[in-house]
C-alpha cells in the first residue's frame, strides 16, 4: 500500500493546488471522491484490468459514471489513464483531502464509545480537541460496547485512548511485567 501512495502523492498534489488556485477545493473534492468511488467497485476494476478494453473506453466509462466530472476533470481522468494511472483514484482522493483538510485547518476526528453520546458531550468533547489540536474539528461517533466505558478517539495520527479496556489491557500489561 505504501508505494500506491508514493505514486499517488504527485497526482493528488497536483490536483491540489490546480483546485486551490481556482478556488474550487470542494468541487474537486467531491469529483476526486466520486471518481475513487467508481475505481473501487469491483465491476469497475474488472474493466481497468482488461486488456481488451482501450484506454479511451476505460476513459469514457470513469466520465460516464462520474456524471459530474467538468472539463478539468475529465481532463485529469485522460491524464491519470495515459499514464495508466486509473486504479489510483481512491489513493489520490485520500491524499487530496489531507491536503485539504491542512489547509482548511480542520481534522477529520472519529470517537468510538462504549455508550452512545449526547450531543453535549460531543460538544465538550468537540472543543477539547479543537484546543489540543489547534484545528476545526469534524466529529464521527460509532459505538463499541466492548470499550466497557470510556471513549477511544482517532484524530489523523493521533490516538487517545480512554477506554477502561485500554486501561485494563494497560494494567494487564503492567502486571505481567
Amino acid at each position: 500500500m505504501a508505494e500506491l501512495s508514493t505514486v499517488a502523492r504527485p497526482y493528488a498534489k497536483a490536483a491540489f493546488e490546480y483546485a486551490l488556485s481556482q478556488g474550487k477545493l470542494a468541487e474537486w473534492s467531491k469529483m476526486l471522491g466520486l471518481a475513487a468511488e467508481a475505481v473501487s467497485d469491483s465491476a469497475v476494476q474488472n474493466v481497468l484490468g482488461n486488456p481488451a478494453i482501450s484506454q479511451e473506453q476505460k476513459v469514457g466509462i470513469i466520465i460516464d459514471i462520474c456524471s459530474d466530472l467538468d472539463e478539468n476533470g475529465k481532463n485529469f481522468v485522460q491524464t491519470l489513464s495515459e499514464v495508466g494511472r486509473l486504479p489510483l483514484f481512491p489513493q489520490i482522493a485520500e491524499q487530496f483531502e489531507t491536503l485539504k483538510a491542512e489547509q482548511e485547518q480542520t481534522v477529520e476526528v472519529e470517537i468510538t464509545s462504549a455508550y452512545e453520546l449526547t450531543s453535549e458531550q460531543q460538544t465538550k468533547l468537540a472543543q477539547a480537541l479543537q484546543k489540543r489540536l489547534n484545528r476545526e474539528i469534524k466529529i464521527q461517533t460509532q459505538v463499541d460496547q466492548s470499550l466497557i466505558g470510556g471513549v477511544l478517539i482517532h484524530a489523523g495520527d493521533t490516538v487517545i485512548d480512554g477506554s477502561v479496556r485500554g486501561k485494563l489491557a494497560k494494567l494487564a500489561e503492567a502486571m505481567n511485567s
